[in-house]
């Protein structure tokens, strides 16, 4: 053991096409494969909407309110693509909004106990509708546009419904109010 990796190697546990299960030292966590980052988005409208994406999430077990979000560099011939235009494709892909200006701010662990993923933060503005959004052919995402001041009474009415709230919104709502 080196004192920069004071718990030794790693020893894969389990791997399967998208994700490795490791153990290093008395840690066990999840690696993902075959992606070069993650992008999550704070899409807010000209009216201080917050454009939020809700689908089922198999690991959940139910149907999940979340930022929108993908993976970059998970497609054939386009590995090395840039988190920026990531970002762009999937908030089109997903909400059918094009940002006019859309800024990184942070990156940061998706879950810092479980997981190696990081997640690269941009807020999307200056929004215009170009589609219908909805995800690609294997996702079925329903786009909700909610008004930043009813934000909370609207997320517990959708609790309330049966579904999962991601806390990521929180963050991405404290970062659109204070940074536009």
């Amino acid at each position: 053991m080196s004192p920069l990796d004071p718990l030794g190697p790693k020893v894969v546990l389990h791997q399967g096409r998208y994700l490795r299960l490791v153990r290093q030292g008395t840690w066990e966590y999840v690696e993902r494969l075959g992606i070069s980052g993650i992008v999550g988005l704070i899409p807010v409208t000209p009216a201080a909407e917050l454009v939020l994406v809700e689908q089922y999430r198999v690991p959940s077990g139910c149907r999940v309110v979340e930022l929108p979000a993908g993976l970059a560099g998970d497609i054939a011939g386009q590995e090395h693509e840039p988190l920026e235009l990531a970002a762009a494709r999937e908030l089109e892909e997903e909400t059918g909004y094009r940002a006019g200006r859309l800024r990184r701010l942070m990156k940061g662990p998706t879950s810092a106990g479980s997981s190696n993923s990081q997640m690269t933060f941009f807020l999307a503005d200056q929004l215009l509708k170009v589609g219908a959004g909805g995800g690609d052919e294997h996702e079925d995402i329903t786009v909700h546009v909610v008004p930043m001041a009813g934000l909370w009474p609207w997320l517990q009415a959708q609790e309330a419904l049966g579904k999962a709230i991601d806390p990521k919104i929180f963050a991405g709502l404290w970062f659109a109010e204070h940074l536009l």
